[in-house]
């Protein structure tokens, strides 16, 4: 009989045990980790702002390498953790092997559409929310030459870069410079090159840098801040990191993405599918606060506030470079 209830008890808090790890999200964050300033850490705050207001914990993992991004998936999966939220269009394959395994398990994916009965999708319309940023460089700018230093070379970040440079020539920028930092995953995470781009595209005329290039990107804001002149922040709000020479920074609301998606699982109306957030949706946006108040000037405000609008109704159309691998601007 003793050894029915201890067998009864310990069938039980195995139940309790897998409820408390279903009820339970997950965060794999990219190359970069959560303190990256930018990507990741929106990311990171989307999670905490969910734990803050929920009082539920998560668990989480920074990538050292490209081989533990299934690793970590496949260990969350496994200790039964659900949803699990992946930052970056690198975890596709890993996200496409494992949702298979675990198909009672929900995934969402950043920046990259996997096509899985379990996985949510969610894409930025960030050439929308650079147009705007370049659109605030050229009226910024002295020189009306302005510039662009991007992370890895792929067609997302050209995507940025298009937006940048038909909002800025929209403006009245005669030139928009435009440099990557490299072609493999290493270009998200090293500042110091990133800061010797953002020299040498001063160093040609350019007194504004936009920067979209993760951690790397850090490097470009200092370099600006350095040389006495103006540079725009990207995914995060990152004008508090040199109050008085971030211009703005285009808001690409990963916390959001991250937020949505912890809340969806615990309110049990999780919905997989494809999510592409622009202007309209609040998605993507540029930064005003204390820290670059000085910095813009009502005739800039109004004008970027006037693109914003012509944009969401359709009378601006930015093009999308994703979808057509020529930037016309």
């Amino acid at each position: 009989m003793k050894r029915i209830f201890l067998g009864l008890m310990a069938a039980t808090a195995l139940s309790f045990a897998a409820q408390a790890a279903d009820d339970k999200p997950a965060m794999v964050y990219d190359l970069g980790g959560k303190f990256d300033k930018s990507f990741n850490e929106a990311a990171y705050n989307g999670a905490e702002k969910f734990k803050a207001e929920t009082g539920i914990e998560y668990r989480e993992f920074e990538i050292q390498n490209d081989a533990q991004r299934e690793q970590a998936l496949r260990k969350f999966a496994q200790d039964g953790n659900s949803p699990i939220v992946v930052a970056g269009f690198s975890f596709a394959p890993a996200i496409e092997a494992v949702a298979k395994e675990f198909p009672d398990t929900k995934f969402a994916i950043i920046d990259m559409v996997v096509d899985a009965p379990n996985v949510r999708s969610v894409v930025f319309k960030e050439h929308e929310g650079s147009y705007l940023v370049g659109v605030a460089a050229a009226m910024a700018s002295q020189t009306k030459k302005v510039s662009f230093v991007g992370g890895m070379d792929i067609p997302l970040i050209r995507k940025f870069a298009c937006g940048y440079v038909g909002g800025a020539k929209a403006a009245g920028a005669t030139e928009v410079i435009q440099n990557m930092t490299g072609d493999t995953p290493a270009a998200w995470n090293d500042p110091v090159k990133g800061g010797e781009i953002a020299k040498s595209q001063i160093d040609q005329g350019s007194d504004v840098v936009y920067a979209a290039a993760g951690g790397t990107g850090v490097g470009v804001l200092q370099a600006a801040a350095d040389a006495g002149k103006l540079s725009i922040g990207v995914d995060s709000n990152q004008n508090g990191l040199h109050p008085g020479k971030v211009l703005t920074s285009m808001l690409k609301r990963v916390d959001v993405a991250v937020y949505n998606a912890f809340m969806d699982g615990k309110n049990g109306s999780f919905a997989v599918g494809f999510n592409n957030l622009g202007l309209a949706e609040g998605g993507v946006d540029w930064a005003l606060d204390d820290n670059n108040a000085s910095l813009v000037n009502d005739d800039m405000k109004a004008a970027v506030e006037k693109a914003k609008a012509d944009i969401v109704a359709g009378t601006i159309a930015v093009h999308d470079y994703m979808s057509d691998n020529n930037c016309p601007y």
